[in-house]
């Protein structure tokens, strides 16, 4: 056999495991239960070191290729699993073809679509979900790849400052190309929309749908979301010379939605009348990017988004205080001193394990500000935890085997 691994010093949940083995007869007492979803080919989980790993066995050829275009995927800071080992040259059984394994770890905290909706699904979560879809198939699309098999099922979920946002767990049908032709755009949101109507209709059978919901007006509110966003990063603008803070309205929004602008085309037209503005925004993360650079934190888009406010109001307030503009580096420093990390350290381990730090700060904001508007009075963060504990956390389930690691 061949063991092929993307990082050294990690090997794919330890060499003593029976690689050899079909994975389908694998014994029990080495695999571990997570919620999963919907498989087309045999999947098993194991723990190794404190981490949960997924092992999916391909034909080996096509095992190769989704393994590279997993590390290609990851190269680029998209948001997909993360490709830990890829097994092939394994002893074939008589009569079939060679499989190969695909070792993949665990988002931490990360949800299969159907356990999103396992206790039903609201009309908020259900655009919630389409939202998180589209966002990944248009980086998916900027960054030149071809999915072939877009749909809820394959991606996972994490919450991310209350929202969800979705991360590319399937890439077997996948193709990397140096950009996507409008033709190859509109195909592989076709199969998207069909696939999303179809689980929807799968759901609608199984658990019902909410009044005002059904299959194929969601599949198409997919198409448009992805539409809407697809437009504001690539489209081309015409403005009067005299607009010319068009360009730094444009940039702040992009920036808003989380890309930050590589290069910026600007021509005069017209005589010098008119303005023709293009953008090349480069990848997803213009908040995580921020957030990383100023504290070191690794967090998702929206929860650096919620976590910067955070810092920037924090800077303001002292700044009044101590009468003076606080260096950035140094806020930042003081925040995590002072306020996010002495926070985190208040929510008891058990309540803890139940969501990413990230989030329950982000949660513990939102019952700041509640508290606060229920007191009329400002309610310091150290003032609410308690509550959050005993109101928000407490309620939620505890955290599944694979919560922990996923």
């Amino acid at each position: 056999m061949r063991f092929r691994l993307a990082n050294a010093g990690d090997y794919p949940a330890g060499l003593e495991l029976p690689w050899a083995t079909p994975l389908e007869q694998w014994p029990d007492e080495r695999c571990t239960d997570v919620e999963r979803g919907l498989h087309r080919n045999p999947v098993r989980f194991v723990t190794h070191d404190g981490s949960i790993y997924a092992i999916k066995e391909l034909l080996e050829h096509v095992a190769t290729r989704e393994y590279a275009m997993l590390r290609s995927l990851e190269e680029l800071g998209l948001p997909v699993v993360e490709p830990v080992g890829l097994v092939t040259e394994r002893p074939a059984v008589p009569g079939s073809e060679s499989r190969g394994l695909v070792v993949t770890r665990f988002l931490q905290h990360s949800m299969p679509f159907r356990h999103v909706i396992s206790r039903g699904v609201t009309a908020t979560q259900a655009h919630q979900l389409l939202d998180a879809l589209a966002d990944l198939l248009v980086n998916l699309h900027l960054a030149g790849f071809f999915w072939g098999d877009c749909s809820l099922s394959n991606a996972l979920f994490r919450l991310d400052a209350g929202r969800y946002s979705a991360y590319l767990v399937d890439a077997e049908t996948g193709e990397m190309h140096p950009s996507l032709s409008d033709g190859q755009r509109r195909h592989d949101l076709m199969i998207a929309e069909e696939n999303v109507a179809g689980e929807f209709m799968d759901l609608a059978a199984g658990y019902g749908l909410p009044e005002g919901l059904e299959p194929v007006g969601l599949a198409a509110g997919l198409a448009s979301r992805y539409a809407q966003l697809w437009q504001e990063l690539t489209i081309e603008e015409v403005f009067a010379a005299q607009e010319q803070y068009r360009i730094d309205s444009r940039i702040k929004r992009l920036n808003e939605l989380g890309f930050d602008v590589e290069e910026l085309d600007i021509q005069t037209i017209e005589g010098g009348h008119k303005i023709r503005l293009r953008v090349q925004v480069v990848e997803p993360g213009h908040h995580r990017r921020r957030l990383a650079e100023l504290t070191g934190l690794d967090v998702q888009e929206n929860q650096a988004r919620r976590l910067l406010n955070d810092l920037d109001h924090y800077r303001a307030w002292n700044g009044r205080l101590e009468d003076r503009v606080i260096p950035e580096p140094e806020a930042a420093r003081r925040w995590l001193e002072e306020v996010y990390r002495p926070t985190l350290a208040a929510i008891p381990s058990a309540e803890a394990a139940k969501l990413d730090p990230a989030e329950i700060f982000h949660q513990l904001l939102e019952h700041r500000w509640y508290t606060s508007e229920r007191a009329s009075r400002d309610v310091p963060l150290s003032e609410v935890v308690t509550s959050y504990v005993e109101d928000v956390l407490a309620r939620l389930p505890a955290p599944e085997i694979g919560d922990a690691a996923l």
